[in-house]
């Protein structure tokens, strides 16, 4: 199939440009225009008829939520992922009600943009299929998991029950999952990646290591103090 067009709606044009770096890493993918709001991105849909908006939903003038109803009431051809800070639960009831084909919460890795885009790319190519499809094509396109909840899947880590005073395993298995996606993180990547704060990165990734579940290795660089980095058995 032809490379998957992608408009960007971000108001921000530092993040508009790590969001265009990230897609175009991507194959299959390519940015064809960009918007700084939702009254430019919907003009821009119009013009550009791309097949994928990646979008923001803080932004002035015309923000995201009111710019896929504006989408949907225009019945404009374009699927539509969000990309924001927002995590209460009222926000996501309401994109997630306006048919977003996913929900990426800042801040973010490109390994998980990399996911979702692939999971489009797949989406799409089932799409242009021509005949019926079975029930396991209709589960791969729902992302559907084989029945199982997200609470009863197997755990990534082997460490003691009882975990210390503060810890949250959900947490936990994010940090472990993440080292497993890169080869090699220091805890600022690793907080930026799970959407955590610096510190209480390094605290889980201390831990881990002492639970002999991570290694960490120094590396120095030419300028400055070493960093550490955590690696995934």
């Amino acid at each position: 199939m032809t490379q998957i067009r992608v408009l960007l709606i971000e108001d921000d044009p530092m993040v508009r440009e790590v969001n265009r770096q990230f897609i175009e890493k991507v194959a299959g993918f390519e940015v064809i225009g960009q918007a700084s709001n939702g009254i430019e991105g919907i003009a821009q849909i119009r013009k550009l008829v791309p097949d994928l908006v990646f979008m923001d939903i803080f932004m002035p003038e015309q923000d995201g939520i009111t710019s896929l109803r504006k989408i949907r009431e225009l019945k404009l051809p374009v699927d539509v992922i969000t990309v924001t800070a927002a995590n209460d639960m009222k926000t996501v009831k309401q994109i997630l009600h306006l048919g977003v084909f996913d929900y990426i919460m800042k801040p973010f890795s490109f390994e998980r943009v990399q996911g979702t885009l692939e999971n489009y790319l797949r989406f799409k190519k089932q799409m242009q299929k021509e005949r019926e499809l079975t029930q396991g094509e209709l589960d791969q396109l729902f992302h559907y998991q084989g029945g199982q909840k997200e609470a009863e899947q197997p755990s990534m880590i082997h460490v003691e029950k009882n975990l210390p005073k503060g810890f949250n395993r959900a947490t936990l298995e994010k940090v472990v999952h993440y080292l497993h996606t890169v080869e090699g993180a220091s805890a600022e990547e690793v907080a930026s990646g799970v959407g955590i704060a610096r510190v209480t990165a390094r605290r889980y990734l201390d831990y881990l290591e002492k639970q002999e579940e991570i290694t960490m290795d120094v590396h120095y660089g030419g300028i400055g103090r070493p960093i550490n980095y955590y690696f995934s058995k």
